[in-house]
């Protein structure tokens, strides 16, 4: 079996598991490759891994069973970025913070090797959003898993979002910006601006202003497969566009549609691991917080 790693820096507390991972690799004689960035941190730290083969880009993956991703969520996101159209299976280990998407703890690598080695786990399919432009924002990876944003640059005033979906006049949004958001995407930043929580199989996007100047405007579902396009009008004459973790400064003259991806993310899940109880103990449903 062959297994790629992509991660980034991570506390103490979690070396043991992380060294103790790559022994186990090696005794079962499992085949591994490192991200360029994450090989650097492992020789900094220290960490013996057993490995020389490195990717520096998705071409150079080596055609692995899966790929591991050790970090918190934004580096889930991020090695989605990685893989694209490959679809090659996902798994997060949580050396991070919130751990909505990387699921796995420290304390339960060993175990998770043995359920992959078995086939004891479950492969469940994420859809993309996806964006297109008459300039290349984001060096070629124009998809994400979480949510795609328009918002104002640190320097400028409120910003108008001019938005159609599927060609019919929508809204114009004065706000401090605009967010599409997929079901995965619906517990991040869209939550943080009052949008709903979709589970992650819905067939839907997620229109969300950020601090509209119209009160009564609010989030909207839609299907996801509609077609969003929008025109951006700022005093500054530019703006920030985020896909995921990346983002850049865009100009008036850009033009954005946004749409589902015609591939998904498929990101691999424990037979235990559940959406509606990472949903109850992430966001501390049911508990009573005044006690």
């Amino acid at each position: 079996m062959k297994i790629a790693f992509h991660g980034r820096n991570f506390n103490d507390a979690a070396r043991p598991f992380i060294e103790s991972m790559f022994s186990e690799l090696a005794k079962r004689n499992i085949e591994i490759q490192l991200s360029k960035t994450f090989r650097e941190f492992l020789d900094q730290s220290g960490v013996i891994h057993h490995s020389t083969l490195v990717y520096d880009s998705p071409d150079e993956l080596f055609n692995p069973r899966l790929l591991v991703s050790m970090g918190g969520d934004g580096t889930l996101l991020e090695t989605i970025s990685h893989i694209g159209p490959k679809q090659i299976p996902t798994i997060g280990i949580n050396v991070g913070r919130l751990g909505f998407l990387a699921t796995v703890p420290p304390e339960r690598i060993n175990d998770m090797i043995g359920a992959l080695e078995q086939g004891q786990f479950k492969i469940d399919e994420r859809s993309l959003v996806s964006i297109e432009s008459n300039v290349d924002l984001f060096n070629g990876i124009n998809f994400g898993l979480n949510d795609f944003t328009i918002t104002k640059t640190e320097t400028s005033s409120m910003i108008t979002v001019h938005t159609y979906l599927n060609e019919e006049f929508l809204n114009s949004y004065w706000a401090d910006g605009l967010i599409v958001s997929t079901p995965t995407g619906s517990t991040g930043y869209s939550l943080s601006c009052g949008g709903p929580v979709l589970v992650p199989h819905s067939q839907n996007f997620i229109i969300t202003p950020i601090s509209p100047h119209n009160l009564n405007v609010r989030p909207l579902v839609v299907e996801d497969n509609a077609v969003i396009r929008c025109e951006i009008k700022s005093r500054s004459n530019n703006f920030l566009v985020s896909l995921d973790a990346r983002s850049t400064i865009a100009d008036e003259s850009t033009q954005i549609t946004v749409r589902k991806a015609p591939f998904s993310a498929r990101l691999i899940k424990m037979l235990d691991d559940s959406f509606l109880n990472t949903l109850r103990n992430k966001l501390s449903w049911g508990l009573d917080m005044r006690n």
